[in-house]
């Protein structure tokens, strides 16, 4: 045999019977292929690396020694030094993908451990959105006719009126933008796909008012003061300057979404059109941010109770 066709083999049986470090970075490997965002390729690269410790600390060099016991074991741990439940939800998550992608890449008989182990429950407590008088109170600090007043007020409002995940919020150019219908495009959203979102009147004029001041160039839209893009980080800077200026609690940058999704259904949105416009692949994750609060159900008894309305 040709040495090439040798040494083909040869790496062919590496991949196969490779370290369990070395196919934690094929997946990431191939999770890059994929078109994966930066922010995803780094959370699977995180808490791969975190698995990878904790099997090879049990005598586990291989992916094709895992069994569900480790996982269970692993969850366990991570639950005992202080994760919450969500956090242990994404190890889970990111360990199935990983063995998952193994046991197909290897062609491991099988099954796969990770289908005998259950994911962690996890809590079903409302997903609080930002209170709208604290952001009312936060628009008033922002200083009309200012570089940082216009940019700031106009920012508070489009991310609530959008709905966007911070991550494609900052990664707005000004062409994504339709100032006169209010569309917005969405190209970078959760795994590469892109959508359409809105503006209203009012978040699009003072974006307008923004404007004068970014100027109308090509680029970012949200632009911090050396003129390069406002970052994930910058963004809850801004956030959270102004929440300290209003004298309120600061806002995550996530529940300005939370917001946008109940002010939706309490407007009378159509579910469906809502999850397109959050770019939900399904209604699981969406249910978190609609489960009603009492005064939801205390408001539909007063208008559909029996007695009052019947007797």
């Amino acid at each position: 045999m040709p040495r090439p066709q040798v040494e083909q083999l040869t790496r062919l049986h590496i991949v196969r019977q490779s370290e369990l470090a070395h196919d934690v970075t094929a997946f990431i490997v191939d999770r890059q292929a994929r078109g994966l965002s930066r922010r995803s390729v780094d959370y699977y690269s995180d808490e791969l690396r975190y698995l990878c410790a904790y099997l090879e600390g049990r005598g586990v060099g291989r992916v094709q020694d895992v069994t569900a016991d480790h996982m269970r074991q692993y969850l366990l741990q991570l639950a005992g030094r202080g994760r919450n439940p969500g956090g242990v939800h994404c190890a889970y998550r990111a360990a199935r993908a990983f063995l998952r992608w193994a046991w197909t890449e290897y062609e491991l008989a099988p099954p796969c451990p990770i289908l005998k182990v259950r994911a962690p429950k996890l809590a079903q407590e409302p997903l609080e959105p930002v209170p709208l008088p604290d952001l009312r109170a936060m628009l008033t600090t922002c200083q009309r006719r200012t570089w940082a007043g216009d940019r700031d007020r106009a920012l508070l409002l489009a991310l609530l009126d959008t709905g966007a995940r911070a991550s494609e919020f900052v990664a707005l150019d000004v062409a994504d933008v339709n100032l006169g219908s209010g569309a917005v495009k969405v190209k970078h959203g959760k795994g590469g796909k892109w959508r359409v979102v809105f503006l209203g009147a009012q978040s699009r004029r003072e974006v307008l008012r923004w404007l004068r001041f970014r100027g109308a160039a090509p680029g970012a839209l949200w632009i911090a003061r050396d003129g390069k893009r406002l970052t994930y980080a910058g963004l809850r800077q801004v956030v959270r300057r102004r929440a300290l200026a209003a004298g309120v609690a600061i806002p995550s940058l996530h529940s300005f979404r939370r917001a946008f999704a109940l002010a939706c259904l309490r407007g009378g949105m159509d579910v469906y059109a809502l999850q397109k416009l959050m770019g939900h692949a399904g209604l699981d994750v969406l249910r978190r941010y609609l489960r009603q609060t009492e005064q939801d159900l205390q408001a539909a008894h007063v208008k559909a109770g029996p007695v009052d309305r019947l007797l």
